[in-house]
């Protein structure tokens, strides 16, 4: 009967994972990721590799519950196959913690080099490898826990969401072997060498944050007053053709209240506002155009798309720009699509598996295209593009003056998945120092300032609108610059090093 019961390793290590999981949103205990680790730390000398899946299976599994709420209510999966896929990803997504662990414990017995500097190189270069690998899924990467301590986030600009992620792995693993040598009585194996460094950064990242937030990071020259309406349009009936006249209704509705508060140059509406081909035309679309012309405002909304190449139908989820006189001046494509949602990966060999998400078809993905306004560019991010941080950046290198996230939460019902979304793209205001406004269907809408912080937000499922004012321009990021160096820079050391191991070098 022992055997099937968890051991003290595993017990430890699934408690570093549990505890990492609720620094997240929500419950959003930012400070438990400065120690999570710390047991994992502890105890991954004795099982390298399954003291760090075990801490994956833990964390994931916590973090991505809400999963079976899209898979059942949305996808339609039984269930079972429902809690079958759940467990599949989550187990795939603590792969990379435990070859983390085991990669770092491997130097520890083969080179003599210690867990506390090489698990947040291993650690870092497996979340950027999470990020693109069987086309990328970065949701909480752990840097990403902070996002509600401003004063540490602003290190973004220079470093991105992993400058953080190693900071943190590098904190625990001090604090972890400092623990042990205290517990051992063994004071002088205190780790003095990363204890100091470990200080300097966390003080050196602490000042920089209260440094350049005292700098005006908010302000600029030319604003936008900027509506950004949730239409709170029910799931279950978003794709049903009866309702379309009534969502175009509703948002109309609210558009012209905001309009009513104050002249407005910009009015967004989320993801797939408009659940038909506004590009076909007719009563629908006019209806559309009129909201532009009625209020006088650009109007920036999410549509489904369709382009003819061959003979045959490139669908697209796209975003429509108009003009205050409602003439169209642009549209931009989603350029990182939802696997299982908006395309099935391998769908010609895989026929069996359809997608989760109803919607039109199978998308394509697009390119990065800013949209031109009144001599100022938009950057769109539609939906989970907003976790990818190379899309942002993009954007802002090829011109754009500011972001805008449309999405349609809905699907994640009332879990802590929308604030979870909404944390994450906060990163991508102070990564690149640029004002990002996001509009969600059933929440959570919010204007983001560059330094991160949300100057307003809406609730949940209310139906509302938000009128407040966007800074235009990019103000000039070191992270702009070199992008995920530092992350890529992790991932070839730590291939580096692993191949030292298998050549049985000795350090010099």
């Amino acid at each position: 009967m022992g055997r099937f019961l968890p051991d003290r390793t595993s017990c430890l290590a699934l408690l570093s994972g549990l505890l990492l999981a609720m620094a997240f949103p929500r419950p959003d205990v930012a400070s438990l990721a400065w120690v999570g680790l710390v047991p994992l730390f502890l105890v991954m000398d004795r099982r390298p590799f399954r003291s760090g899946f075990v801490a994956g299976v833990g964390f994931f599994g916590l973090v991505l519950y809400w999963l079976n709420i899209v898979m059942t209510n949305y996808g339609k999966l039984h269930p079972v196959f429902s809690v079958v896929a759940y467990l599949l990803l989550v187990g795939y997504l603590a792969l990379f913690f435990g070859a983390a662990t085991w990669a770092s414990c491997r130097l520890k017995e083969k080179l003599d080099l210690s867990p506390v500097w090489t698990l947040p190189v291993f650690w870092v270069g497996l979340e950027f490898l999470r990020s693109f690998l069987l086309t990328g899924f970065p949701w909480a990467t752990l840097g990403y826990s902070q996002q509600s301590h401003l004063h540490i986030i602003q290190s973004a600009d220079l470093f991105g969401v992993y400058g953080l992620s190693f900071l943190l792995v590098l904190s625990n693993g001090v604090l972890a072997s400092c623990a042990r040598s205290l517990w051992e009585r063994q004071p002088g194996y205190l780790p003095w060498p990363a204890l100091v460094l470990t200080v300097c950064l966390f003080a050196g990242n602490l000042g920089y944050g209260h440094f350049r937030l005292g700098q005006g990071l908010d302000d600029r020259n030319k604003t936008l007053q900027t509506s950004l309406v949730q239409g709170n349009i029910d799931q279950s009936v978003k794709w049903d053709p009866a309702h379309k006249a009534s969502t175009v209704s509703t948002y109309g509705r609210l558009s012209r209240q905001a309009a009513a508060d104050g002249p407005l140059d910009l009015i967004v509406w989320p993801e797939s506002a408009t659940p038909f081909y506004f590009q076909n035309g007719g009563p629908l679309s006019a209806r559309v155009e009129s909201v532009a012309r009625g209020t006088g405002a650009h109007l920036l909304f999410g549509s489904p798309a369709y382009e003819v190449l061959n003979r045959q139908n490139r669908y697209l989820n796209s975003a429509f720009l108009l003009s205050g006189e409602g003439r169209g001046l642009g549209r931009s494509d989603k350029v990182h699509l939802v696997p299982f949602g908006e395309y099935v990966p391998l769908g010609r060999f895989l026929p069996f598996i359809d997608k989760m998400v109803v919607g039109i078809g199978d998308f394509s993905p697009g390119a990065v295209s800013p949209l031109p306004l009144n001599g100022e560019s938009l950057g769109v991010l539609v939906c989970f593009e907003g976790i990818f941080p190379e899309l942002a950046r993009d954007f802002v290198r090829q011109g754009a003056d500011a972001l805008v996230n449309i999405t349609n939460d809905a699907w994640f019902g009332r879990s802590s998945a929308p604030f979870q979304h909404l944390a994450m793209t906060r990163f991508r205001a102070v990564e690149n120092r640029v004002w990002v406004a996001r509009a969600a269907n059933t929440g959570i809408t919010a204007f983001i300032a560059p330094s991160g912080r949300i100057s307003e937000r809406t609730k949940l499922f209310e139906t509302a609108f938000l009128n407040g004012s966007i800074g235009l321009g990019a103000d000039p990021t070191l992270y702009n610059r070199i992008g995920d160096l530092g992350p890529v820079l992790c991932l070839v050391l730590g291939l580096w090093w692993l191949v030292r191991t298998r050549r049985r070098l000795a350090i010099p």
